[in-house]
Parts: structure tokens; C-alpha cells; sequence
């Protein structure tokens, strides 16, 4: 666990619920029931079982409120709300700041079996975390933009 006092700390939802329009839904109810009715006609009652699942967790999520996450960097890792992260398990980190659509930090571990981890910046500068991270673990610089997984999720609202 972290010894260390944080270099530096906020908080940020635990979670964006996307703001999504009655157009959004009925495309979603319309794409959705489509995609039932076929699983339906070609008796992949486990695809079916999936589409009803997304639909459940959408809604649930729609209608939960976010809860707030600590952040914070140490001189010897980082802590996510009550988990601890070292730095010897980290493979590198970066940056994206798009003030007007993304501030986030992006931290990629060495186990492929441990997900990346995303974190909003909220009004914390990203020089100082930059500056703070770089002296721990080293940059990705060939990574300027969001994962393609994440700009999807934000471009489709799920």
C-alpha cells in the first residue's frame, strides 16, 4: 500500500453518462429490436440474450448516479480510489488533452491481463501530472489521440 504522501491528487466521476437525445433512443430501441428479431430468425439465442443484457445495462446505468473516484500520484505509484498501482507494474503512460472534448490520462500496465486505465483530468493541469509521471515511467509519445474503443463510446453515447 502507498506510503508515500500524494505529489498530487483529484477526484472525478466514476463513470460519463452520456447526454442522449429521444432521437438516440429510438434509433438505439429500433437498431436493438432488429438486431433481436434476427437473433430470433437465426436461433442465436446467446447473441439475443447479449442485445437484451446491452439494453438492461444502458438503462441501469442511465438511471444510477456517478459516485466520485480519488486520484492520486505518489513517489511510489498511484492510487485509484482504494486500489494502489505501482509504478513497476505500469508500462507507460500518456496524455490527451483536448480542453473543449478529452482530458485524459491514459495509463497501460505491463499484464495483459490488467486494462488500461483512464483517467479524467477534470481542471488538473497535465504539465504538472506529465512532469510528476515522467520521472516514474516513461511516455508514449507515438500515442497522441483516445483509443479507438473509447472515441467510439463517445461518438455512439454507450
Amino acid at each position: 500500500m502507498n506510503q508515500n504522501p500524494l505529489l498530487i491528487s483529484w477526484s472525478f466521476p466514476e463513470f460519463n453518462v452520456p447526454e442522449r437525445s429521444k432521437t438516440w433512443y429510438l434509433l438505439a430501441f429500433l437498431i436493438g429490436g432488429a438486431l433481436l428479431l434476427y437473433s430470433i430468425l437465426v436461433a442465436n439465442f446467446l447473441f439475443g440474450l447479449i442485445i437484451i443484457l446491452a439494453a438492461v445495462i444502458i438503462f441501469v446505468q442511465q438511471h444510477k448516479e456517478a459516485g466520485q473516484v480519488n486520484f492520486g500520484i505518489a513517489e511510489d505509484g498511484v492510487l485509484v480510489g482504494d486500489k494502489f498501482f505501482d509504478y513497476q507494474s505500469m508500462k507507460h503512460f500518456w496524455l490527451v488533452y483536448e480542453p473543449s472534448r478529452i482530458k485524459n490520462l491514459y495509463i497501460e500496465f505491463n499484464s495483459v491481463l490488467r486494462p488500461r486505465l483512464t483517467i479524467p483530468l477534470e481542471d488538473i493541469n497535465p504539465i504538472k501530472v506529465r512532469k510528476i509521471l515522467l520521472e516514474h515511467i516513461t511516455e508514449d509519445l507515438s500515442k497522441e489521440t483516445e483509443p479507438t474503443s473509447e472515441a467510439l463510446g463517445r461518438i455512439l453515447k454507450i
